[in-house]
């Protein structure tokens, strides 16, 4: 069994564990499910400490696979490349992080919530790591439904019923219009297996006609986004993670909303390229709703929480952006955008949480002078709106810078609008954040905060140490992504022009038809 097989199955046995152990051993199951998450995420350092060595299978390492439906094409089939190996740690990182946070809810319920906390880890796990399409949406799927029960039943506000209500509706449309398009994917490609190496080689040998393409991408382009809030289907997420438990905000917004995009990267882009470029002025026009539509929203919240549901739906119009491109430095951009803004939502949601539990409010219009009460909470937060404005230093700036100089070849006043609101409509909701939250005097209900112990502390500390890693090394993921990237470009005919290195991470690999501009189409 493979590092990558024990890193999914691990959770789903300690879900199974932990429905063995006596409802009244409280402590127990806590410390197990602890244990399980940390074990998980040493694993996942492990496999990304071990991923050059391991021998390489038609691109991808620690291949491991069960036949389950041979007829119908579907097998279980895992594998690592440089696109999903950063999600994967990152997913292993804020599943622990959510499962530490999780320690100070109380309910009488405490046996489900962890059980399906367990789910929801090997869920999102299990998506990145497939191969088969199948899996890759089943395992979505499996990590979706605890979403909706934990924050119907552990949710909090009094808007608690109709936030699980709307993000039901929203993401189970989202998801079936997405399944649509991967069934569509496997009858037009022919190959007769959801096996993505099988799909990639028979679309090359053999490309699934231009209309055909362009109704499959659009198909994707409009359930993934849906899942991930795309600009104007975003309204499910700020409400939703408002309302939701701590834990499960941080795992879905940091971890499970990377499902779209990923999906766009590994499935849309290589094997549906000609849809691709159809499609790119459309969601080039629409990520910009998300930076600056739900930037300039953000700016009008009085909610902590609300503010950091929109301005995150608003830093997820960078990783559209940097699709968009459809340029190596673009899409690799993308990925370190993923994984910098999982860790980013899991630590604002983690922040949010203990103000919502310890300090007893997130009304931003109520709160204030809390960083004398509250250094090590105060300072995070801090960090943490840094990060969120792109302050370089942080895993945030290098995949933002990335993404705009791949974009700007091809898309010059789209980088323009969106340098503009992360840097200006970014830093107004950052600073004034800060101010209401963290400056001026304290208010009378608020004098007994107390700032959190460094247990309590760690895991959020824990967060703010991989972005300053990332940021300060970038090369740390970049490297291994870009061979993945490279790939799903090579793949998808999208070549170098003349006079670029493909040693690195280049510039306007591929340049899309916008509005505007000059199509500049390389040779295939």
């Amino acid at each position: 069994m493979s590092l990558l097989t024990l890193i999914i199955l691990l959770p789903l046995a300690t879900a199974g564990l932990i429905l063995a152990v006596p409802r009244n051993f409280r402590f127990g199951i806590r410390m197990l499910a602890l244990a399980s998450s940390a074990l998980t995420m040493l694993l996942s350092l492990l496999l990304a400490a071990r991923f050059d060595q391991a021998p390489e299978v038609d691109g991808f390492r620690f291949v491991q696979e069960w036949a389950w439906l041979p007829s119908l094409g579907i097998q279980f089939k895992l594998g690592v490349d440089g696109l999903n190996l950063g999600l994967i740690v990152m997913g292993a990182i804020v599943a622990f992080a959510a499962v530490c946070a999780a320690w100070e809810i109380r309910s009488e319920r405490d046996k489900e919530f962890y059980v399906l906390l367990q789910v929801m880890a090997a869920g999102v796990l299990g998506a990145f790591a497939s191969i088969d399409l199948f899996f890759f949406y089943f395992f979505h799927e499996l990590a979706l439904v605890p979403t909706f029960i934990m924050i119907g039943v552990w949710g909090s506000g009094p808007d608690k019923n109709y936030a699980a209500f709307k993000i039901t509706l929203y993401l189970t449309a989202g998801a079936l219009i997405a399944l649509v398009g991967l069934i569509l994917l496997y009858v037009q490609s022919g190959a007769k297996t959801f096996d993505w190496v099988a799909l990639a080689k028979a679309v090359q040998a053999k490309p699934i006609p231009s209309g055909e393409q362009s109704t499959i991408f659009g198909l994707l382009l409009f359930g993934f986004g849906i899942l991930v809030s795309l600009w104007p289907f975003h309204t499910w997420a700020p409400l939703g993670y408002g309302a939701a438990p701590t834990p499960a905000a941080m795992l879905h917004a940091g971890v499970l909303k990377k499902f779209g995009l990923y999906g766009l990267i590994r499935v849309g882009l290589p094997l549906l390229p000609e849809g691709a470029r159809e499609w790119m002025p459309v969601l080039a026009i629409l990520c910009l709703g998300n930076i600056l539509h739900c930037g300039w929203v953000a700016m009008r919240q009085k909610d902590l929480g609300q503010l950091i549901g929109h301005s995150s739906v608003a830093h997820v119009g960078f990783i559209f952006l940097g699709i968009a491109s459809l340029s190596i430095a673009g899409v690799a951009g993308a990925v370190m955008v993923m994984v910098a803004h999982g860790l980013l939502a899991a630590l604002s949601f983690s922040l949010h949480g203990y103000f919502r539990h310890h300090v007893g409010s997130t009304d931003m219009t109520q709160l204030g002078g809390l960083l004398a009460r509250m250094p090590l909470i105060g300072t995070l937060l801090i960090m943490a709106m840094m990060a969120g404005c792109g302050v370089p230093g942080f895993a945030n700036f290098a995949g933002e810078a990335l993404v705009l100089f791949g974009a700007w070849k091809t898309m010059p006043w789209f980088v323009v609008a969106a340098a503009w609101g992360a840097l200006i409509i970014g830093a107004v909701y950052m600073l004034r954040g800060i101010r209401s939250i963290l400056h001026g005097p304290v208010p009378a209900g608020f004098t007994s905060a107390s700032d959190a112990s460094l247990w309590r502390g760690f895991p959020m500390i824990l967060l703010v140490a991989c972005l300053l890693l990332l940021g300060c090394w970038p090369r740390l993921l970049l490297d291994r992504v870009r061979p993945g990237v490279e790939r799903a470009v090579r793949i998808a005919g999208f070549q170098p022009q003349p006079g670029e290195s493909r040693g690195r991470p280049g510039i306007g690999v591929r340049l899309p038809s916008l509005p505007g501009t000059e199509p500049r189409l390389a040779a295939q």
